[in-house]
């Protein structure tokens, strides 16, 4: 018998993904690798938050 697909994790809003960009470039986060990686990361979440935005707007 399938499993049920499981549903994405729950997407979080613009604004939170914003202010998370906004802080770790405050803090100067991008110097480390680690810290281009997780811009990188807030980046395609930001994305994704917008593109759900203009979805919902539509």
């Amino acid at each position: 018998m399938p499993t049920p697909p499981t549903q994405p994790p729950c997407a979080r809003s613009l604004a939170v993904v914003n202010e998370e960009i906004r802080a770790l470039l405050s803090a100067g986060g991008l110097v480390s690798p680690e810290g281009r990686l997780r811009y990188q990361e807030l980046l395609v979440e930001w994305a994704a938050a917008v593109r759900g935005d203009v979805t919902e707007a539509a």
